[in-house]
């Protein structure tokens, strides 16, 4: 039996009103309840989240700028929804635009800013990062014949190799795209760093926080990004993605566009009719967060106070469970440890088991785990696991102590099984 961390004293509302907000909780599995590991991949959504995107459909489904009263609320639901999104990352309104997911924004994006590249110019990617930060701007080496540099990672303690950073920065770097953490490890990176590196050169830096979202709250400014983006199937919303892009440069870039779609930011940067539903998920995704602290005079207010919880409650359950996995016999662990900047996302093997068979076993306990290489395909390869991959399991807003019990218990039971 693990040592299990004892409750802390919280101005959060309390674990069991927020599990009492999430259906998804009550599923059982072989008769064991549910407990939800795979919140890197996407996390569960609360019943606020839900009954924002059914009104919606229910009752102001139309399209937008139009003389009618559903349309002229649906142009409400998604202002009110860029708010959101705005104090979510302390950002403008405007500076808030919407898309199908990260991955389809970035490339969106790319291909935006490749429109001005020329041949030779550069960017820096790193071996840490989820492929949607690579595969866009990889694309501009064939489009544009730009030259992407390659960061390393360190695999001994899965964080960024500063130095070797450093000298891919140059003055033919257009711009440096960094992810603010690692899905894979939970690695946090110093985004602020690769800021000022980035902008002494006078190149644009991109910031990839789908990962980061969930964990620790955004600040553009304090991070002087140029652009950044997130998912809110990862902060407990429907599956949208979130652009933001400095005001005037979200205004000027070269979008593809069609001639009669409206050309101010931030709707030059969204392509179609938009997913409507899901942005007023999205939006409710953030309020969602923002109650679970104390009502207070800003959302942005509610938002600071509820992360700095969620980050006392992560780093908990983090230690617990790498504490817990450490202590097994065959059990390998990859990433920073649980007192440095990271998030409460733990990836392990298990000796002589397949990564698939160990979540598949987990599964079989009812603890839902991922396993693979999540498309972070360099980190895996980098740790000598391209072929199987490793397992990963996240902590959320929802996880509990004796949840994380339950997994450190289970793998200890297989790696005894082997």
């Amino acid at each position: 039996m693990i040592q299990t961390v004892a409750p802390r004293p919280t101005t959060l509302v309390s674990i069991e009103q927020i599990r009492q907000g999430f259906p998804a909780l009550e599923r059982r599995h072989n008769s064991h309840p549910v407990a939800y590991f795979d919140g890197p991949g996407g996390t569960q959504v609360p019943r606020a989240v839900v009954e924002a995107m059914t009104s919606y459909l229910y009752h102001h489904n139309a399209n937008t700028h139009w003389a009618y009263p559903t349309s002229a609320e649906t142009d409400a639901i998604i202002e009110d929804a860029r708010r959101a999104l705005a104090d979510f990352l302390r950002a403008a309104p405007n500076e808030i635009a919407f898309g199908a997911n990260m991955t389809t924004l970035t490339f969106h994006l790319g291909r935006a800013l490749g429109r001005a590249y020329n041949p030779g110019d550069e960017i820096v990617v790193t071996e840490l990062d989820h492929h949607a930060n690579v595969a866009p701007w990889r694309a501009l080496e064939k489009e544009r014949g730009v030259i992407v540099r390659l960061a390393r990672m360190i695999p001994e303690t899965g964080q960024l190799d500063w130095d070797h950073f450093a000298r891919q920065v140059n003055a033919r770097t257009k711009l440096v795209a960094i992810g603010a953490a690692s899905n894979a490890l939970g690695t946090i990176n110093d985004v602020r760093r690769a800021a000022e590196m980035a902008h002494a050169v006078d190149a644009q830096i991109f910031v990839d926080a789908v990962h980061y979202a969930p964990h620790a709250l955004i600040d553009v400014r304090e991070m002087d990004c140029d652009f950044l983006s997130c998912s809110a199937y990862k902060f407990y919303g429907p599956h949208i993605g979130i652009l933001y892009g400095k005001g005037d440069l979200l205004g000027a870039l070269d979008f593809p566009k069609l001639i009669p779609a409206p050309d101010a930011a931030p709707e030059r940067a969204e392509t179609g009719t938009q997913n409507h539903e899901g942005i007023a998920g999205a939006g409710a995704a953030v309020d969602f967060l923002a109650s679970l602290a104390p009502e207070g005079a800003t959302r942005r207010g509610q938002l600071r106070v509820a992360f700095a919880e969620l980050h006392q409650q992560g780093r908990g359950l983090v230690t617990q469970l790498w504490e817990g996995l450490e202590r097994i016999e065959g059990v390998s662990l990859y990433g920073p440890p649980p007192d440095g900047p990271r998030t409460p996302t733990v990836a392990f093997t298990v000796e002589g088991v397949s990564s698939t068979e160990v979540s598949t076993k987990l599964a079989d306990l009812g603890v839902f785990t991922s396993n693979g290489d999540f498309y972070a395909t360099t980190v895996i390869e980098r740790l000598g696991h391209a072929t199987d991959g490793v397992v990963r399991a996240g902590c959320a807003c929802y996880t509990t102590s004796e949840e994380v019990e339950r997994l450190v218990d289970g793998v200890r039971a297989i790696a005894r099984a082997k």
